[in-house]
């Protein structure tokens, strides 16, 4: 066999460079102009992908990028689900934009590894000065910007923000506990709290026992009781137990709820339990001035995180984790390996974000924000997030137009909570099936892809709008689509009861 050509390849060619991506991005722009012809929600079977390229199949000499391409387009896209569709109104969305991707290719081009300030100084400074810019944007409390002596960071998720700020929270009452008080700590959410917090809580080592997760009602719209936390935490006392972290949300994944922050907050000072704001969705929507007071009382908050790779144009991934205190991170995240060892981070002059994060690699993530920012500018992020809002509104007018249907809590910034009405008030089980069928047949179709929650023992819909690419007459299709599937299950229903 002729090993010429493996011996000969240049992985990083310049020459070859611009040709191939050239390829790589005209596929991804061919991608985006025909994205609605595919079935929203993948139609595969599991491990269809496995007989397609089988195991065996190892290339041992070169191949052509347009041979890979065509894979993708015939092998890999069929096994997508479609998140940039128009149609997908499924969990939150994954926003994507020109400028977060340009952003995004220059990260992996430059492909350097900030892990600490040396390793890259650009990175970190840059990330310092975006992170400012972001918390101005939402005008934060100055004592969370790095102008003001506390800071910010860009995680991957929003779990990661948690499991840090956990870690920090539990080693700060450590010190004054000794190791073996780990099992007096007690952490509080509400049921509604996103399901990564339990996760974050049992990796930092709270015990299973002590994470509280506190019913909320539709009284008060799935939002987080203060008196209900107080309660639990005056409880957890007079049990020997001692309240560690509170975790409140602005923007449920479930419903949209907002957390009462200014009240959850003042209990929170009062048990002397860190209070971290989870707001990963509807946060980025608190840039426009109408939402600002939804994060009213934050200033009682020692951290906040927001995704803005869920709503603000900014391709995964990409989290903003604020800290008033951001010593208090880095004792319990910090390592001081020789080898890291330089006269800048020996003297405290600048940013190590190694030790604000569990992994010690980092991309450079702040590019991608700073290009959109600079790109697009705050005006237009604003109409981005009032556009989506008001799809959502015109949604919600559409489905309470029909009396078959029912809000099932009030539209909350671009999120839809709705089902078909029961037929009868005691028949639960049955109005949760018909919902159930409905939904599966929407998604089935391949023509819009949504998903569920439950709430208050409800079977409902959620219809999450926001899309890059969403535009109204989306909106009027996927409202055509359910009623078309709603009139013949509750057709075949009627006959079946006849």
């Amino acid at each position: 066999m002729n090993d010429h050509s493996i011996n000969t390849v240049k992985p990083l060619d310049p020459k070859t460079l611009v040709d191939e991506a050239s390829k790589v991005i005209d596929f991804i722009a061919s991608y985006y102009e025909n994205v609605e012809k595919y079935p929203v929600r993948s139609q595969v079977e599991p491990a269809y992908l496995k007989k397609l390229l089988p195991c065996d199949s190892i290339p041992y000499s070169p191949e052509s990028m347009e041979a890979i391409l065509e894979d993708v387009r015939s092998k890999i896209l069929p096994g997508l689900t479609h998140w940039q569709s128009p149609n997908f109104f499924a969990y939150f969305q994954a926003n994507a934009s020109n400028a977060a991707f340009m952003g995004d290719m220059l990260c992996t081009g430059l492909n350097v590894n900030g892990f600490n300030w040396i390793s890259s100084p650009a990175a970190t400074e840059l990330e310092e000065i975006v992170m400012d810019w972001m918390g101005e944007m939402l005008d934060l409390p100055h004592e969370f910007l790095f102008s003001g002596n506390g800071g910010g960071i860009l995680h991957g998720s929003t779990c990661e923000a948690m499991l840090c700020t956990l870690a920090a929270a539990r080693d700060k009452a450590l010190n004054g506990l000794g190791p073996e008080g780990i099992t007096k700590l007690v952490v509080y959410s509400s049921d509604q709290t996103h399901f990564s917090f339990e996760k974050s809580a049992r990796l930092v080592g709270i015990l299973p026992s002590n994470f509280r997760a506190i019913p909320t009602s539709p009284s008060n719209a799935f939002a987080l009781s203060p008196d209900d936390v107080r309660a639990a935490m005056e409880s957890d006392l007079s049990e020997g137990l001692l309240p560690l972290y509170l975790c409140a949300t602005i923007g449920t994944t479930a419903s949209c709820a907002v957390d009462p922050l200014k009240e959850l907050g003042l209990v929170a000072k009062h048990f002397g339990a860190w209070l971290h704001v989870d707001a990963a969705y509807a946060g980025s929507a608190c840039i426009c001035p109408e939402y600002r007071h939804y994060l009213n009382g934050v200033e009682l908050a020692d951290s906040i995180s927001i995704n803005p790779h869920k709503w603000l144009l900014i391709n995964m991934d990409c989290c903003c984790l604020w800290l008033k205190s951001p010593k208090t991170l880095v004792e319990s995240l910090s390592t001081r390996p020789e080898i890291l060892k330089n006269k800048a981070s020996e003297l405290n002059q600048v940013v190590d974000y190694k030790d604000w994060q569990m992994a010690l690699s980092r991309r450079f993530r702040a590019l991608k924000l700073w290009f959109v920012i600079r790109r697009y500018g705050l005006s237009n992020l604003m109409n981005h997030i009032r556009s989506d809002v008001e799809l959502a509104k015109y949604f919600s007018s559409l489905v309470l137009k029909d009396q078959r249907f029912e809000l099932v809590v009030p539209q909350m910034f671009a999120l839809v909570c709705f089902r078909l009405r029961p037929k009868h008030d005691e028949d639960v089980h049955g109005t949760n099936e018909m919902n159930k069928k409905l939904l599966e047949a929407v998604n089935s179709s391949g023509h819009a892809y949504m998903i569920h929650a439950i709430l208050g023992g409800k079977y409902v819909i959620r219809c999450a709008i926001g899309g890059t690419l969403t535009e109204r007459c989306h909106i009027d299709g996927l409202w055509r689509l359910i009623q078309e599937k709603s009139s013949v299950l509750l057709d075949g229903s009627d006959h079946m009861m006849s």
